[in-house]
């Protein structure tokens, strides 16, 4: 029986100012930043604003229990004020370490500060030790209960916003439930008697930032903005004054009865199981995709599970080719890592305006990049004279490592055409890498031209915001896929903590139907924008949307070529206004939950550009991403009641033309 619970009545309103997006969800991955107004006054570091945020988006806002677990290894064993970064394994904490050092010689340091890792294994009191990594899982027997390695990257206060770079766009730190369950292995008196901190952290150097930096806001103090092709974050300051006056904060024991009372927990024990089953589900080898739970867990995982040839548009595909990761973009980061270690050194290329962490992974790490920001037909007549110079300078090697792009893009859902693009990867021998997130796999069918496919699980495939994933899959119809396959084989280790894929398993057993109700419900609202915008074949007097960027309206050729038959548009859309006043009333205007992240099975908006490029704007406007962008994911509520939402949001924009 499916586990979602699809939104008949309407959600009348956003949460208050800073509380979790959902509410009462302990691990919820969104904040709430409900006017246009609060956004602004995040980025400024308004304290109004500041006072308010006890949640946000995991990868920015480094959740309270992490910071309380942070706090306790600090003091165990930080020396001389050193604060910390928390990793799941040795080889991450490894990639930490190198990071900071690299980033600090490159602005010029000329004393390398003292970065030191620290393996911490913890166990509960009175129990056997019995090693293991943080993934595996945690019995509820407390007589088995195993311990957990965490491995710690200490290193001086004033460098943590290089730190925090890592943090952020790799995504290979630990989750806010690996932290839970660390400390619920430590001694009660230890774990209750750590709060975390209130003082915020010393000053330090800009650095650059990503899209949906909320947390960093939430850390910040004012600084002066750089280059505008990289933006800035900030240093971190931690605040639990909201969170212990915050109206939706739930007791452990209350969160742990909602989750449970509403079938989202499974034991442990059936990680295997869970881990299994999302495999084959993304894979498309199951035949017959049950949302019953065998005698160790899902039995989609189990065993004897029916499956048979992919449906993903390769039939070679297995679960074997698909590796889980924590998050999102820890499957980019590790595409790209992998992109590093089984091809010969080369620059990558970064195809139409992405989401930011990709472009910042490509561009500090490995040879750099070329970024082509439009994505259009026009910037791939540009690659081609970048490979054929490239190639005619070095005959001997691939005139670039890898292509990175997303399809449909976000935020301005533009479609690049895969098939040139694949026709250059095999002219030129690169490797084509293709992030499906916006479009998904139940829309379009985009493996077949892709080396690797990388998607963020976060989103509509998980759709109630509380958990983390990410994907890679391989395909094995590619020319370097032995190659790929091989290095995996050594490289790849699994970090995604069991919890998390438990819950994640859960939410995604009915992701096909709920895509459906969504790409319906899109549909029905674009159009009616659409109808009313400056685009429109025939616009009103005075229009307040200048454009609806959609996928049927945008590069809608190369949409069409990877949409599949049954499938879709998409749940995701943005609008650009006439004037920032209209972007500002319609937003206002818009009664449904506001703040980061996408693919929720509730509506969410944000205004974009101001969360993602506030230091940036001029930068981002030559690429279309425009100051006064709205950026809507549509929900499951119902059709009737969305478009009345949007109505009058819309009349509010058109009043003040």
């Amino acid at each position: 029986m499916s586990t979602t619970t699809i939104t008949a009545a309407p959600n009348t309103g956003s949460a208050s100012l800073g509380l979790a997006v959902p509410p009462f969800t302990p691990h919820a991955i969104s904040v709430s930043l409900p006017t246009w107004r609060d956004n602004v006054g995040y980025e400024e570091g308004e304290k109004r604003v500041i006072d308010s945020m006890v949640s946000g988006y995991p990868r920015f806002f480094i959740h309270l229990t992490i910071r309380k677990l942070a706090r306790i290894c600090e003091q165990k064993f930080g020396v001389n004020g050193e604060l910390c970064l928390l990793c799941p394994s040795k080889k991450i904490a490894d990639h930490c370490r190198a990071f900071m050092l690299a980033r600090l010689a490159q602005e010029g340091s000329n004393t390398p500060p003292h970065v030191r890792l620290v393996q911490y294994l913890i166990c509960p009191e009175n129990t056997p030790v019995e090693s293991s990594s943080p993934q595996q899982a945690r019995p509820h027997s407390s007589a088995s209960i195993q311990c957990v390695e965490l491995h710690i990257v200490l290193f001086p206060a004033d460098i943590f916003p290089i730190a925090k770079q890592f943090w952020q766009h790799s995504g290979m730190g630990i989750s806010s439930r690996l932290a839970e369950h660390c400390l619920s292995l430590l001694p009660d008196d230890l774990s209750r008697s750590q709060s975390p901190p209130q003082s915020p952290l010393p000053s330090s150097p800009t650095i650059p930032r990503a899209a949906f930096r909320a947390p960093n806001k939430h850390y910040s103090v004012k600084h002066t903005p750089k280059s505008p092709s990289l933006g800035e974050a900030r240093p971190a300051a931690f605040v639990s004054q909201a969170q212990n006056n915050a109206s939706d904060e739930l007791s452990k024991d209350q969160s742990t009865y909602l989750e449970e009372r509403y079938g989202r927990n499974l034991p442990l024990s059936a990680g295997a199981y869970a881990k299994r089953a999302l495999r084959r589900r993304i894979a498309g080898v199951l035949l017959r995709d049950s949302s019953d739970d065998g005698p160790g867990g899902p039995s989609a995982g189990a065993q004897d599970a029916e499956v048979g040839p992919s449906s993903r548009g390769v039939q070679d595909v297995t679960e074997d080719d698909v590796y889980l990761f924590p998050t999102g973009m820890g499957a980019i980061w590790n595409a790209h890592q992998l992109a590093l270690g089984a091809r010969p050194p080369a620059k990558s290329v970064c195809f139409g305006f992405p989401y930011t962490d990709t472009l910042k992974i490509l561009e500090k790490w490995g040879p750099g990049c070329h970024f082509l920001g439009h994505g259009l037909d026009s910037d791939i007549d540009t690659l081609e004279g970048i490979l054929a110079a490239e190639s005619a300078s070095s005959p001997s090697t691939p005139p670039i490592l890898a292509l990175f792009t997303e399809f449909p893009s976000n935020p301005l859902l533009r479609c690049p055409n895969l098939s040139r693009l694949r026709a250059l990867a095999d002219k030129y021998d690169f490797l084509l890498v293709v992030d499906d997130t916006i479009g998904n796999f139940v829309n379009v069918e985009v493996l077949p031209y892709a080396d690797i496919v990388v998607s963020s699980l976060s989103k509509i495939f998980s759709g109630d915001a509380n958990a983390m994933g990410g994907s890679l899959v391989l395909n094995p119809k590619g020319r370097h896929y032995a190659a790929l396959k091989a290095h995996m084989a050594v490289a790849y280790e699994d970090n995604f903590f069991t919890e998390d894929a438990l819950f994640m398993e859960r939410n995604s057993r009915d992701f096909a139907q709920r895509i459906k109700i969504i790409d319906s419900n899109t549909h029905a609202v674009c159009a009616f924008l659409h109808s009313r915008s400056q685009s429109s074949p025939s616009p009103p007097p005075l229009p307040a949307i200048k454009q609806v960027f959609y996928p049927a309206y945008i590069t809608p050729e190369n949409y069409a070529a990877c949409r599949l038959p049954s499938g879709g548009f998409g749940g995701l859309f943005s609008l650009t206004f006439t004037s920032l006043a209209a972007s500002e009333a319609f937003f206002d205007a818009l009664p449904c939950h506001k703040g980061p992240s996408l693919g929720t099975n509730f509506t969410l908006a944000c205004p974009y550009t101001i969360l993602a490029h506030f230091y940036e704007l001029p930068w981002a406007a030559q690429y279309g991403v425009e100051e006064g962008l709205v950026r809507i994911s549509l929900g499951m509520e119902d059709q009737e009641w969305l478009l009345k939402c949007f109505g009058s949001a819309l009349e509010a924009a058109e009043a003040v033309v």
